[in-house]
């Protein structure tokens, strides 16, 4: 079958396999990176702002013990985005992370629509598929998690 196992594709161009491959874990990191500095900035933001703000927004989306929340999202979208920078406790915090965006989809965003714009769920959801592909992925090879050889 010309070098291609049953069910897979083979390249337009087989001279590019060796790029895709030679870039794959780099795109991965910068993805990882990427992800993690997006949310760490919405976790400054909410330091910023405090805890008993933050607590505010989620008693109003019915989020209860709100300060509980409150201080797991500022938890999470600083130590465990830096984390996710770094690529340290990765798929613990792809995994928590991800649990997080779920309640924001489902809590917040999902009766708004779709439409980010409006308030909708297209950021959050695709924000929390990239976090559950990062918890089932771990770190990879440019990661503190390699360094040390443990992952969860």
């Amino acid at each position: 079958m010309n070098g291609t196992a049953a069910g897979e594709t083979k390249l337009l161009w087989p001279s590019l396999g060796n790029f895709y491959s030679s870039f794959f874990e780099i795109v991965y990191a910068l993805l990882r990176v990427v992800i993690g500095y997006i949310l760490f900035m919405h976790g400054w933001v909410k330091l910023h702002s405090g805890v008993a703000a933050v607590a505010g927004g989620m008693a109003k989306n019915g989020l209860e013990p709100a300060s509980g929340f409150a201080y797991a999202a500022i938890f999470l979208e600083t130590a465990g985005a830096a984390c996710l920078i770094v690529g340290l406790f990765t798929r613990f915090f792809g995994a928590a992370l991800a649990i997080e965006m779920a309640v924001a989809f489902l809590v917040v965003h999902l009766p708004k629509g779709f439409a980010a714009g409006q308030g909708g769920y297209e950021y959050v959801l695709l924000i929390g598929i990239v976090l559950f592909a990062i918890a089932i992925r771990g770190g990879g090879r440019y990661s503190f998690d390699r360094v040390i050889g443990t992952e969860l």
